[in-house]
């Protein structure tokens, strides 16, 4: 999806949000098989070529990925990395730099400049759910409500989790895009991280 929409809705803090209490797997079975970018990831996976310490923060562990350098200069600009820094838990569903990509270079410089702060901190807010979501977690939540787990985002506003095509797993956002998940369960010290290929609006 290529992003062209400019509106932004109004989010709220991340402190004022509780972190999210973890689902119980219902007895039923999934329909389908999780998908192999929802399997559980190794110790310390590789993203961006670099080893994500289980025991580093998110901030930490994003500042070492080649693939995420975007991601930090935004989390940077917006002021959240003392936040993301912090004891959570944070799930982050975190856009990769072929995801920044394919907002316009306009939007994208205009949100990164000091007058797009409260812009910028809405949409990265929108990646954020409180608490640890494994992906067995959203599995979980999706089987147990019909193939669609709804998670609500720091920023207040709600993503859906669904089977894609081919074994993948979809997050459709606000605005009716869609993100793919392309590494699940990176595991850090203060929450967990999924890897997407599109950048969600709020």
């Amino acid at each position: 999806m290529t992003l062209t929409r400019p509106t932004i809705l109004a989010g709220v803090s991340l402190a004022a949000l509780l972190a999210l209490t973890a689902c119980n797997k219902p007895a039923e079975a999934p329909a389908a098989a999780p998908a192999d970018a929802m399997a559980p990831a190794a110790a310390e996976p590789m993203v961006g070529g670099a080893a994500m310490s289980p025991s580093d923060t998110i901030v930490a562990n994003a500042a070492k990925a080649a693939t995420l350098t975007t991601l930090v200069a935004a989390v940077q600009a917006a002021g959240l990395a003392e936040t993301l820094s912090g004891p959570g838990p944070y799930t982050v569903f975190a856009p990769d730099n072929a995801a920044f990509a394919k907002v316009p270079a306009e939007t994208l410089g205009s949100l990164m400049a000091p007058a797009g702060k409260a812009d910028l901190t809405r949409i990265l807010t929108y990646h954020v759910v409180p608490g640890r979501l494994t992906a067995a977690d959203i599995a979980a939540q999706a089987t147990a409500n019909g193939g669609t787990a709804t998670l609500t985002t720091v920023q207040g506003e709600s993503l859906k989790v669904s089977a894609g095509p081919n074994g993948t797993w979809v997050i459709t956002d606000a605005k009716g895009g869609t993100s793919t998940i392309t590494q699940a369960d990176v595991a850090q010290s203060n929450g967990m991280v999924h890897v997407i290929d599109t950048v969600l609006m709020p």
